[in-house]
């Protein structure tokens, strides 16, 4: 070799790649990706912001409802006789067991209730308008807890004993029983010429509620896998009826009480029952994932229970290992408590049910805001509405 070659300036090596990698990225391919996870970062902060400015404006909306319909809800439990009262009472979360006042107790959001009073508004009428249909859904909401609890064994609701554990299940099943007739009662008493249709509107409401708790229960009976095993489909139908029967119910009794058009009342209708759908499958990520001290009920709860929620089915409805030991440990005979619970959160989340669930709400929420502009609502009701849709699929109550 000549001296020249010898003594010539080596060309810079490339540098090494990092164990696994075959090459190290280019400095341009670096820069594009640090601005990428940038942009992702404050693409999430944005959505964080909107949450939190959704959820601090739907919490004034259903506290400026719930205060509006307090009085006549309580003028209507007065009504009752005093035992099934005091026990209605308990239920709404204003006395303990005994009867006294309860400032601890909790009555829920209202959102039932506020649906009735926006959707009057929506409709340009005053909010008042859909007081005795904002304590008619109100009223039929907590009846069906207090069979829903005694239907799922549930010992716990709102951070209190059920109804049924705090009076019997005979009682328990009395009190809900008079809450319905009231509520048909009230809602049969409001004035102006809506009132029968709002009546009629309410009993195929509380019809198809019947039909989606009769599906639930019955898909307890079905095995997890399988032909005969319910799908996501039938799950959402179940749901539509469930949940979102009464909140369609409560949309569209505002929007009649409030002189609204047919079109108008079906669209408010169809809304609510998307909300449903969606409030039923945040509803079931709480069930398996949600805070205790916030849901009031055990971490786990649904899945020690063997419930066939959203997030199990579409977990079940995949493919891969996390699917076959999920659906070994759902076929077992051993109970689902502690460590075991625990492991089958994490295979439902593995296998895609945790995600492919809010995906689900998000869809449904959409959806029922494509309902809501339809019908061009009064603005500010338009914006309380839009919040409150907006706040539900990060909800942790």
């Amino acid at each position: 070799m000549s001296r020249a070659a010898r003594t010539a300036p080596r060309a810079p090596e490339a540098p090494l790649a990092a164990p696994g990698r075959p090459f190290a990225r280019p400095p341009a391919d670096t820069a594009r990706a640090d601005a990428a996870r940038a942009d992702t970062a404050r693409a999430d902060t944005a959505r964080a912001d909107t949450a939190r400015a959704d959820t601090a404006r739907a919490d004034a909306v259903l506290a400026r409802c719930r205060e509006l319909t307090h009085p006549a809800l309580v003028d209507a439990v007065g009504q009752l006789d005093p035992w099934t009262g005091r026990m209605a009472a308990y239920a709404l979360g204003w006395r303990d067991a005994g009867g006294a006042p309860d400032p601890t107790g909790s009555g829920g959001k209202g959102l039932r209730q506020a649906l009735a009073v926006l959707s009057a508004e929506a409709a340009g009428a005053d909010g008042a308008t859909a007081l005795p249909a904002a304590v008619a859904v109100e009223l039929v909401h907590t009846f069906s807890l207090l069979h829903d609890d005694i239907m799922d064994g549930d010992p716990l609701r709102r951070r209190r004993p059920a109804v049924w554990r705090a009076y019997g299940v005979g009682p328990a099943v009395l009190a809900g029983d008079a809450l319905h007739a009231l509520a048909v009662q009230t809602l049969a008493e409001a004035p102006g010429e809506r009132a029968p249709a709002a009546v009629r509107h309410l009993s195929r409401s509380l019809t198809a509620l019947v039909r989606g708790q009769a599906d639930d229960l019955r898909f307890e009976e079905l095995p997890w896998t399988g032909p005969d095993a319910p799908g996501l489909a039938a799950y959402r139908a179940m749901a539509e009826q469930k949940t979102g029967a009464l909140l369609g119910c409560a949309a569209a009794l505002g929007a009649e009480l409030g002189g609204a058009p047919g079109a108008t009342v079906t669209a408010l209708d169809r809304a609510g029952r998307h909300l449903g759908v969606a409030f039923q499958a945040v509803d079931d990520l709480l069930g398996i994932w949600g805070d205790p001290a916030l849901t009031g009920k055990p971490v786990h709860s649904d899945l020690r229970q063997r419930k066939k929620t959203h997030p199990v089915l579409a977990a079940l409805a995949g493919a891969g290992p996390a699917r076959r030991e999920l659906a070994a440990l759902l076929g077992s005979a051993e109970p689902l408590e502690g460590p075991r619970a625990a492991y089958a959160a994490s295979l439902v989340d593995e296998a895609g049910g945790r995600a492919a669930t809010r995906a689900e709400a998000s869809t449904h929420l959409e959806a029922a805001r494509t309902c809501l502009a339809a019908t061009r609502p009064a603005p500010a009701a338009a914006r309380d509405l839009d919040a409150l849709v907006g706040s539900l699929l990060d909800r942790a109550w």
